[in-house]
């Protein structure tokens, strides 16, 4: 498979995990119901459903340490952010903490993207600016 295309299927498969953690928030459904339901879209097949299912869960299950990783960034408490935000960062600290051969400044970019399509008008800078300085804090590859 070509990295161009394998590109494009992680692209897709943050793009459904955002949804799925959305969803998550708003219905507090069982990861399973949420990963039937976004499974059944078009588009899920230019996903890699292997690396949507891992980050969806991974992100539900570390939550909490993510919330630890970005609360002292923040200027309000971490139940103020918006449902978009909170899924944006949820995933973006999962990927930088448990995934190094990924390189900091995709995850961040993608999140970025992701805040960009999904979030409100100015959320991508503050994604950016707070993905920044977990990368900072978490990653040895961080330049």
């Amino acid at each position: 498979m070509s990295n161009k295309r394998e590109f494009e299927r992680m692209m897709w498969a943050r793009r459904f995990t955002l949804q799925g953690l959305y969803e998550w928030q708003v219905s507090q459904s069982q990861v399973e119901e949420i990963e039937r339901h976004l499974a059944e879209n078009p588009d899920f097949v230019k996903a890699n459903r292997e690396s949507f299912s891992n980050m969806l869960r991974g992100s539900i299950r570390g939550q909490a340490e993510a919330n630890e990783l970005i609360a002292p960034l923040l200027d309000r408490p971490i139940e103020q952010l918006d449902l978009v935000e909170k899924a944006v960062l949820w995933m973006g600290c999962y990927e930088l903490l448990t995934h190094p051969e990924t390189p900091y400044k995709v995850i961040i970019n993608e999140s970025v993207n992701l805040a960009k399509k999904f979030g409100g008008d100015q959320s991508y800078k503050f994604i950016n600016g707070v993905l920044d300085k977990v990368a900072k804090k978490v990653r040895i590859d961080y330049q």
